[in-house]
């Protein structure tokens, strides 16, 4: 049985390599189905990759907590929020967290214009507390970070991102240099450590200023729509936290028994399971669609090997005649059609690997690409399952012609 398979693979190569370009023809929708699907899967699996790591280094003790609002709530109108008595409740009420730190934008979700000397650019301004920094990971590689006595004395500083400092031009004198945010002047007091991109958007586009100096710049009747982060200290259960923030936040937006929350208390874990939820549906559905792409692969498959039987009907008829048996002519029909299917799907990961690489380079802040073994292993016996599927009839066809009729055949 081995030295069967092996004489067929052998004469499979053989019939390949004689026709070449016929060979790459038929097998370019495989090549073109496997390759898409590599690439996608590799894009995927290198963002996933850069996220994991980035959400791993907040700590599985760490808890985000946010406003939340339903689709369907938002198209009526409506809007969840917290506040910053909901921050404070937390902050008071909840034993067990270490430390925990609000945010939230003071010149709204998309940021504000920042000038200095002539020059402009917009960047997200964030206001927030000492330690943001520890919870998050942003440290300042200039200067100082925001400082308790930053918030109690509502004073106007900043600590800015690299983006800022390269579009303001501002250089190795960044840190002393004031900046101003709509009407308001702010002395910057740091600039952080590059953080890269996420997604192509940029992390060192930002500033950062203390909350209560935030809370002034709204003024006394705009509530702002606060989100707050906090480590839970160690030994201390985190559901627990999390059920007591829970049970807080709930009371005090007086909500009845049934009636969901409108806020979300996410772990780094609950984030990146949601990621992976996101990223499998988007590979299954691209996956779906590349299908049609291999499924043209494999009647181009069967259609060249019909031809082939066509083509090698007296060599059948005398291996036939020389005692080989309908099994033999079988598997050798059937071997030539998954050999070629199969260099199609190793031709097509080699291609997709590639085509992954240049684009994770040529987009700005994307992570390299990964492509993962299964993905590899996946496309390989699905590349051997459409040479079976579409080799079957083909090699059945030549198994059944009769000796007799195939020799005579011109």
């Amino acid at each position: 049985m081995m030295l069967s398979l092996v004489e067929g693979f052998r004469a499979a190569l053989a019939s390949i390599l004689a026709h070449r370009f016929r060979s790459v023809l038929t097998s370019l929708g495989i090549i073109i189905g496997v390759a898409s699907v590599i690439t996608v899967v590799s894009l995927i699996e290198g963002l996933k990759l850069s996220i994991t790591e980035q959400l791993q280094g907040l700590g599985s003790n760490s808890l985000t907590v946010r406003a939340y609002t339903p689709f369907s709530e938002q198209l009526k109108g409506r809007r969840a929020r917290l506040s910053n008595e909901d921050f404070e409740l937390i902050a008071r009420r909840v034993q067990g967290i270490e430390r925990i730190t609000p945010r939230f934008g003071p010149f709204g979700d998309f940021g504000a214009v920042i000038k200095h000397a002539g020059k402009d650019t917009f960047a997200n301004v964030i206001a927030t507390t000492r330690y943001f920094q520890d919870v998050s990971g942003y440290y300042p590689k200039e200067g100082r970070f925001i400082v308790e006595e930053d918030n109690l004395r509502r004073r106007r500083v900043a600590v800015i991102g690299k983006d800022v400092v390269e579009k303001l031009e501002l250089g190795n004198e960044a840190v002393g240099a004031y900046v101003q945010m709509g009407e308001h002047w702010f002395r910057v007091v740091g600039v952080l450590e590059s953080q890269g991109q996420m997604f192509g958007l940029s992390r060192d586009n930002l500033i950062f200023v203390p909350y209560q100096t935030g809370l002034t710049l709204l003024g006394p009747y705009a509530s702002p729509d606060v989100r707050f982060v906090f480590t839970v200290r160690d030994g201390v259960s985190v559901d627990t936290v999390r059920e007591t923030v829970r049970r807080l936040l709930r009371k005090a937006h007086k909500l009845k028994k049934g009636e969901p929350d409108d806020f979300k208390i996410e772990t780094p874990e609950q984030l990146l399971s949601t990621f992976d939820a996101i990223t499998s549906t988007l590979t299954a559905v691209l996956g779906g669609i590349v299908s049609i792409s291999l499924l043209v692969g494999g009647i181009g498959i069967m259609n060249i090997m019909l031809v082939s039987v066509t083509e090698r009907t007296r060599e059948i008829g005398i291996r036939k005649a020389l005692g080989a048996q309908r099994g033999d002519i079988l598997l050798q029909f059937l071997i030539e059609a998954v050999t070629l299917s199969l260099l199609g799907g190793v031709v097509g990961v080699a291609l997709g690997y590639l085509a992954g690489a240049g684009l994770a380079m040529a987009m700005p802040g994307m992570p390299p690409a990964s492509v993962p073994l299964w993905a590899v292993m996946v496309s390989g016996l699905f590349s051997v399952a459409v040479g079976v599927l579409f080799g079957i009839m083909p090699a059945a066809r030549a198994a059944n012609l009769d000796p007799i009729e195939a020799l005579r055949y011109e």
